[in-house]
């Protein structure tokens, strides 16, 4: 496939990008440029690929699931300017 400075013109108007006429010939040099680097990647067999997310592999560390701080909820609640057991209460918002 191969990009002229018509084709640019077009996809320019598309993306609504404003580009001179003197920026057509070298922008679409770059565009064949990318489109001749993308048909080398197309023809590379893949099949036997396994899919990946990363190129190194790599673990997230994890810590334990463990409650630190809890059973507070009467403290929390001493500073609220209404509250009802351990829950805050607010004003009726809708009718």
């Amino acid at each position: 496939m191969s990009v002229d400075t018509k084709t640019v013109r077009k996809i320019a108007r598309l993306a609504r990008i404003g580009i001179k006429d003197e920026e057509l010939e070298p922008m679409a040099k770059e565009l064949n440029t990318i489109l001749h680097f993308v048909e080398q990647l197309d023809a590379i067999d893949t099949r036997d690929v396994a899919p990946m997310t990363s190129a190194v592999e790599a673990k997230l560390p994890q810590r334990a699931d463990v409650v630190t701080d809890g059973e507070c909820a009467q403290d929390i609640v001493k500073n609220a300017p209404d509250h009802l057991d351990t829950f805050f209460t607010v004003p009726k918002v809708v009718e």
